[in-house]
């Protein structure tokens, strides 16, 4: 296929399926903590526009964690299938680490998530609540468990290796290995950020076509509310993470900077901010520098330096070309979160949140920025990690199973019609949700569903049966 080799179509596999499924796991982190502030709002400050968007998001979750769970299963078909040599040489580490996930985390969603989404009427408030709250625990959970699996294979350690194969000695340092914090943290925040930019993106275009009803103002302002204190505390860890990752993996980050070598007269590194590093001539051509922030930015020093890509094996250099690009792409689209957080807390002090047309619009196209950076982000990471599966330990070429190319380049493009219509025709639903808005319960709260008994507790089953694009509530007509 296009000249790819096994290894290639492989490793293009993989990362296909897990960025379709990444995105599905940002949203239900976010919208499950968003969840679990609506329902405590609304048991505070007993105010009917929380508990419209507890229903109108709820149902949105459903749909996502479905897609989700759905997306996840081929992940776990993939190491056995794909990536054989990694299963053996690893599994005694990411098997049990995702073990616990599945008993720990999923059984507690799964178990909660029925009372969730159908057991208001069935159990009393304060049940529900915990209900709520255990759903979104249980993501927070996973996420540990997906990250602990995750970064002991950046950044390995509490283990040895018998017989070539790995063997657990510290479980406590499996888990807490060096990067394990930091990566949590900007997974977590990651989603937040996403969903906020998620639920502002659905607020600005109902308040864009003129349905300015309380409950999308409050859906516009608790997502810039995020958007101003996460952001930033997003890239403080960012910075953190970064410092962490030259301490580790110092190739992956002369890659993300397209840093080739210090030079010997130079008492300072430069940052570059754009160029397009070449792999092939070990040169990042038609650079632009910014003198000294490199060295401000890497070492919080105006004159540190750190290693260049020449210093390390033309097998072991991460593809710089690649990184160079996501990385930038991550960090500008973080800055245009910071921008529009900033820009809507000028706006509410002006007293203009819900009517500037142009603040709406650039809060639209922000939707799916966070996602987009979740990918980018995710990206830079595993791509900087290459040429390792287990940074220092195993090769990703011997980490593959033994396939043909041929037999690759098949199930990869059943992988891609199959992603793409089933995916494909979720997201449009659940857009569709999105468009038709939260219905307006009045001041005594939702009707009283009696109809409830007997109603199936599959998480799809939350969404109604038809979706009608045109919001419910509209402005007065001629």
């Amino acid at each position: 296929m296009l000249g790819f080799s096994a290894l290639e179509l492989a490793r293009l596999q993989f990362a296909f399926t897990v960025s379709f499924h990444i995105i599905f796991p940002a949203i239900t982190i976010g919208l499950a903590s968003f969840l679990v502030v609506l329902e405590a709002l609304w048991l505070i400050r007993k105010k009917t526009v929380y508990l419209e968007l507890f229903d109108f998001w709820s149902k949105i979750f459903a749909v996502n964690f479905g897609m989700g769970v759905v997306s996840g299963l081929v992940l776990a078909y993939e190491f056995g299938t794909n990536w054989s040599g990694f299963s053996q040489f690893a599994g005694a580490v990411t098997g049990p680490l995702l073990t616990y996930e599945v008993l720990t985390a999923f059984f507690l969603e799964a178990g909660f998530l029925g009372v969730m989404l159908f057991g208001r009427q069935k159990v009393g408030p304060g049940l529900h609540m915990f209900a709520t709250a255990m759903v979104a625990l249980g993501t927070l959970i996973s996420t540990t468990w997906i990250l602990a699996s995750n970064s002991w294979m950046q950044t390995p350690q509490g283990f040895e290796i018998i017989n070539g194969r790995v063997v657990p000695t510290d479980w406590l340092a499996v888990i807490f290995n060096p990067s394990f914090p930091y990566r949590l943290a900007h997974m977590t925040l990651a989603a937040y950020l996403s969903t906020a930019l998620f639920v502002g993106a659905g607020a600005a275009w109902h308040l864009l076509r003129g349905h300015s009803t309380p409950a999308i103002r409050k859906m516009l302002s608790m997502a810039l509310w995020m958007l101003l204190f996460v952001a930033p505390i997003q890239m403080f860890v960012g910075d953190a993470h970064g410092l962490n990752t030259l301490k580790y993996q110092p190739a992956k980050i002369a890659a993300i900077e397209g840093h080739w070598e210090n030079d010997p007269g130079a008492t300072s590194l430069p940052l570059i901010a754009f160029g397009i590093p070449d792999m092939a001539a070990e040169e990042t051509k038609y650079a632009i520098e910014i003198p000294y922030l490199g060295s401000l930015i890497l070492t919080h020093t105006l004159h540190g330096k750190i290693p260049g890509l020449k210093e390390f094996a033309p097998e072991d250099r991460p593809n710089s070309t690649i990184i160079f690009f996501t990385f930038r792409i991550m960090v500008g689209l973080g800055i245009c979160m910071l921008l529009l957080g900033a820009w809507g807390a000028y706006l509410r002090w002006r007293g203009k949140l819900y009517e500037s047309k142009w603040f709406l619009i650039f809060a639209l196209c922000m939707g799916p920025a966070g996602l987009i950076a979740v990918l980018a982000g995710w990206i830079t990471t595993e791509v900087g990690r290459q040429p390792w599966v287990v940074y220092g330990i195993l090769r990703t070429q011997d980490a593959a199973s033994n396939h043909s190319a041929l037999t690759l380049s098949i199930t990869l493009i059943m992988f891609i019609v199959i992603y793409f219509f089933v995916f494909g025709t979720g997201i449009a639903f659940m857009l569709k949700m999105v468009a038709q808005g939260p219905k307006e319960f009045g001041d005594d709260g939702p009707p009283h569903a009696a109809g409830q008994v007997g109603r199936p507790s599959r998480p799809l089953s939350a969404a109604p049966d038809n979706i009608d694009p045109t919001p419910v509530h509209r402005t007065s007509e001629v």
